[in-house]
């Protein structure tokens, strides 16, 4: 073999083993994260076509969802949707990254930070960063018991003045986003999303008269806080 080939092979051969002896102590290295759980008691309704399959925790529904999916004699889509939000969810992305986790090896887990104490944790005060312009924070200096109490303040007066404004905005956005996503070739979809955005219960209710029940309904309860709310305010 010429010396020049066999240089060239030599060179080759040292540089794989370098790749390849960095990328085995990146792995070693690695730490892998765990994901955050779904928030505790939070609730989910699935729909196959424009039939109520389930409604409840996620691996209630998950489990509905998933016997409806291999239904070989429907054709209809299964959707799940997030009570809280009325958005669209994929249940098993939610869930896969968590069951993911429960297989890492043990020695592979991410050590246990300790807690922070910043703040006041037993009061259930929590630190976290906030940005203002000098101006905001001179001003914040000046009043009586310092910036976190004022703001502090400043929130609980925003939201006791906002709050029955912000509960009608989240039940029209929670409402449409379902209505949308399952509604949008019924009769009067656009009717009764007129009526939502008026808080016209009468007329959102009688949009949806010949609608599926459990579509009716579900939208129903999605929206209520949007009639409450703004006949109490």
């Amino acid at each position: 073999m010429p010396k020049r080939h066999k240089e060239a092979q030599d060179f080759t051969r040292v540089i794989r083993k370098k790749i390849f002896t960095r990328v085995i102590c990146r792995a070693m290295n690695t730490t892998v994260s765990t994901p955050s759980p779904v928030p505790e008691g939070r609730q989910f309704t699935a729909f196959q076509g424009h039939q109520r399959l389930a409604a409840g925790a996620m691996e209630a529904v998950m489990r509905a969802a998933a016997r409806a999916s291999e239904d070989p004699e429907s054709s209809e889509p299964v959707l799940v949707f997030d009570d809280a939000t009325g958005m669209q969810t994929d249940l098993g992305a939610l869930a896969a990254p968590v069951a993911a986790a429960a297989e890492v090896p043990a020695q592979m887990q991410p050590a246990e930070q300790p807690a922070r104490q910043a703040g006041r944790p037993k009061l259930g005060v929590v630190a976290k960063e906030v940005t203002l312009l000098p101006r905001h924070w001179e001003w914040l200096a000046l009043q009586p018991g310092g910036a976190s109490v004022t703001l502090r303040r400043l929130v609980d007066d925003a939201r006791r003045s906002q709050g029955p404004r912000e509960a009608v905005r989240a039940a029209q956005e929670r409402c449409y986003r379902f209505v949308h996503a399952i509604a949008g070739n019924l009769p009067g979809y656009e009717d009764a999303l007129r009526a939502l955005y008026r808080a016209d219960a009468e007329g959102f209710n009688g949009a949806m008269e010949t609608w599926p029940r459990d579509v009716r309904d579900y939208a129903a309860v999605l929206a209520a806080a949007a009639f409450t709310a703004s006949s109490a305010g």
